[in-house]
C-alpha cells in the first residue's frame, strides 16, 4: 500500500489510502479505478484539491457499504499543476499504469485537451470535466459532461444585463485556444443585439498587472464578463475596488465560486457568480447527502458548489458503474453511461444516451453578499 504524496492533510491522506488498494495490470479485476488529473498544487490548487474531495468522499461511502458489483472504487489524483502538458502525461499514466476504467472530473478545458484524444483511442468514459467550454462538448464517443455549457451560462447573464440596458461589454478571458472560444460565445450573442464586446486577454498562470487593470477601466464597461480563475478575478476586483469604483461584474462557475471569495474578500461583494448545480446550502436530498459524505470522510470545511459538482458527478459515475454489465471493465462501463436515460440524483437531474453526452443545462445566478456568501 502506498500514500499519495500529493494529499496534504491526516484526513485526506487517510481518506484517498482507503480508496487505494493496490497497483499494476490486476486493477481492472480488483476494483473499479477511477483517474482525475487536478491542480493539487500551484494557483489553483483549492479549486482541485474541492473536486478531488468532493468525488472521494462519496466513492467512500460507497465503498463503506461493499463497492459496487464486490469491487471496490478506487479515486488515483494525480497533480497537474494546473499545467496542459502535465495533465497529458499524467492521462498516460493513469490509462497505461493504472488501467482506469474512466477519467473523471479534470478541473477545466484546458486540461482536458491533451487527454481526450488519449481516453478516445483508449475507449475510455472521459466524464464530467468541470467546463462548459467548446473543445470538451464537440463530438466525441467516451466524453461525457455533467454541467451545461459555458453558453448557456453567458446567455443568462448576458440576457440579465443588457435587460438591464448594458451597453459597453468587456470580456476577461486567456489568450489561449479555449479563452478565445468563450470569448467567441460573448460575441455571437451581442452581435444579434448590434453590439460588439471589447476582448480583454489574459495569459494563464500569470499575475495581473496594475497596469492592465487600468486598461480594463479605460475599456469604460458597463459591466465585465469574467471567463477566467479566481485568481486574476479576484485580483481585478480588489483594484478595482482599490480605486474607488465599481462596475458590474458577472464570472463563469470556471471561476470557482468558494475560492473567489475567499480570494476577493471584500471587494467581491456584488459580484454575480453563474452555477450549474444547485446551491450548496439548499435542502435538496443530494445536497444533504453530499454533506453528510464529506462530513463523514472528515472534511471539516463546509461544503461548497465545487465539491458538490463533484459528488453529485461520483454518484452518477456510481450509478452507470452499478448498471454495467461487467464489474471493473471500461467498455461495459462506457457503455453503461451511454445507456444511462435519466437519473434523478435528488433533485438534480441528468440524462444521457447515445446521441445525448451532456447531461445538464441547469444554470441559476447567485450573488456575493457583503458577508461572504453566495445567494
Amino acid at each position: 500500500m502506498s500514500a499519495n504524496p500529493k494529499f496534504s492533510s491526516p484526513a485526506l491522506s487517510a481518506l484517498c489510502l482507503s480508496l487505494l488498494f493496490t497497483a499494476g495490470a490486476s486493477h481492472a479485476q480488483k476494483a473499479w479505478v477511477v483517474g482525475q488529473s487536478a491542480p493539487l498544487s500551484g494557483g489553483n490548487a483549492a479549486f482541485g484539491r474541492d473536486i478531488r474531495d468532493g468525488a472521494a468522499a462519496y466513492f467512500k461511502t460507497v465503498n463503506t457499504k461493499g463497492g459496487v458489483g464486490g469491487l471496490p472504487i478506487e479515486l488515483v489524483a494525480l497533480d497537474d499543476k494546473n499545467d496542459r502538458k502535465q495533465a497529458g502525461a499524467n492521462t498516460g499514466k493513469l490509462l497505461t499504469e493504472n488501467n482506469a476504467v474512466a477519467l473523471f472530473g479534470y478541473a477545466s478545458a484546458t486540461l482536458s485537451l491533451d487527454a481526450m484524444p488519449q481516453a478516445e483511442k483508449a475507449g475510455v468514459l472521459f466524464f464530467a470535466p468541470f467546463s462548459g467550454a467548446n473543445p470538451v462538448r464537440k463530438p466525441s464517443p467516451v466524453v461525457y459532461t455533467l454541467r451545461a455549457s459555458y453558453g448557456d451560462e453567458l446567455e443568462k447573464m448576458l440576457a440579465f444585463w443588457t435587460g438591464l440596458g448594458a451597453k459597453s461589454v468587456a470580456v476577461v478571458h486567456y489568450d489561449d485556444e479555449v479563452g478565445t472560444q468563450n470569448l467567441a460565445v460573448v460575441t455571437d450573442y451581442l452581435a444579434k443585439q448590434g453590439k460588439k464586446p471589447s476582448a480583454f486577454p489574459l495569459q494563464r498562470n500569470a499575475r495581473v498587472s496594475e497596469a492592465q487593470v487600468g486598461q480594463l477601466l479605460a475599456l469604460k464597461p458597463d459591466v465585465i464578463i469574467n471567463t477566467v480563475l479566481s485568481g486574476p478575478a479576484s485580483e481585478i476586483s480588489k483594484q478595482i475596488v482599490a480605486q474607488g469604483k465599481f462596475i458590474p461584474t458577472s464570472s463563469l462557475s470556471f471561476v470557482g465560486a468558494q475560492q473567489y471569495i475567499e480570494a476577493a474578500a471584500e471587494a467581491g461583494a456584488g459580484v454575480s457568480i453563474s452555477q450549474v448545480v444547485p446551491n450548496a446550502g439548499s435542502t435538496l436530498p443530494v445536497v444533504k447527502e453530499c454533506a453528510k459524505a464529506l462530513k463523514d470522510a472528515g472534511i471539516t470545511q463546509t461544503m461548497n458548489s465545487a465539491h458538490l459538482e463533484s459528488c453529485i458527478g461520483a454518484k452518477v459515475l456510481t450509478e452507470a458503474m452499478r448498471r454495467s454489465k461487467k464489474p471493473g471493465d471500461a467498455k461495459a462501463l462506457l457503455a453503461s453511461i451511454k445507456s444511462l436515460g435519466t437519473y434523478d440524483t435528488g433533485g438534480f437531474a441528468v440524462n444521457y444516451g447515445p446521441d445525448q453526452h451532456h447531461g445538464s443545462k441547469y444554470v441559476e445566478l447567485g450573488m456575493v453578499t457583503r458577508d461572504g456568501k453566495l445567494r
